[in-house]
């Protein structure tokens, strides 16, 4: 699988992409990643890509020609084989709230080709001709699209074969079954200051070490839900 980012700030994304299981990925060959400056596509001598937005109101806003030609200049660039399953991803806070469902899914495309908005948000017209889906990742808002593009990433990279050391991980962790979270986790010490692993951990009964998984991870989902409602 292959990500494109389109960025303001493409050099925020090296530390987190140049460590541990991304990096491994990468090099193996799993996935790539390759980040564009939004400013490249800029017309005038200024490399201007916002401005101040029809109506009135505070903020810029990012203009439509420079993100179009890096959209199509991307897609263009980059195309490697007729026929490859691609989709263009904006990031604002009006988008749709990314779910592990949303990420399965994604993980099935040859190609992501995400867009980081910034300041305002980005001229509507880009959202709606040229944009496949528009993600959130929370009910907050952020300074920009490059935390949540790097959130994507992390995520669906965990499901591409190979990526994960132990396929067993994305099985059974949290949302691997939708609105289902995972159980307790314990290691060692058994004691730390009088606080003590659950006995049943340490009894060596694979089925009731399953059961009592099982019954806390109902238990967590439950209550996750329940938190959800209240919100």
């Amino acid at each position: 699988m292959h990500f494109d980012i389109i960025s303001l700030f493409p050099e925020s994304f090296q530390s987190y992409f140049g460590v541990s299981i991304l990096k491994r990925a990468q090099e193996k060959k799993l996935m790539s990643i390759t980040t564009h400056n939004l400013r490249d596509y800029a017309y005038d001598k200024h490399k201007t890509v916002d401005d101040t937005p029809y109506g009135g109101g505070a903020g810029m806003v990012l203009k439509v020609e420079p993100l179009v030609e890096a959209i199509e200049d991307v897609v263009r660039k980059q195309q490697k084989k007729n026929g490859e399953k691609k989709r263009v991803i904006l990031f604002s806070a009006k988008g749709r709230i990314l779910t592990q469902t949303d990420v399965r899914r994604l993980a099935s495309y040859d190609r992501l080709i995400l867009i980081c908005g910034r300041y305002e948000g980005i001229d509507e017209r880009v959202t709606e001709y040229f944009v496949d889906e528009e993600f959130s990742v929370g009910q907050y808002v952020l300074t920009g699209g490059e935390i949540p593009a790097m959130i994507l990433v992390d995520a669906v990279s965990r499901l591409i074969p190979g990526v994960l050391g132990n396929e067993e991980s994305f099985e059974t962790e949290s949302y691997s079954i939708e609105n289902t979270v995972e159980y307790p986790q314990y290691t060692k010490p058994e004691i730390f200051r009088d606080y003590i692993v659950p006995e049943v951990l340490l009894s060596g009964n694979h089925g009731r070490i399953a059961k009592w998984r099982e019954e806390k991870s109902h238990i967590l989902s439950r209550r996750r839900r329940e938190e959800t409602k209240e919100i």
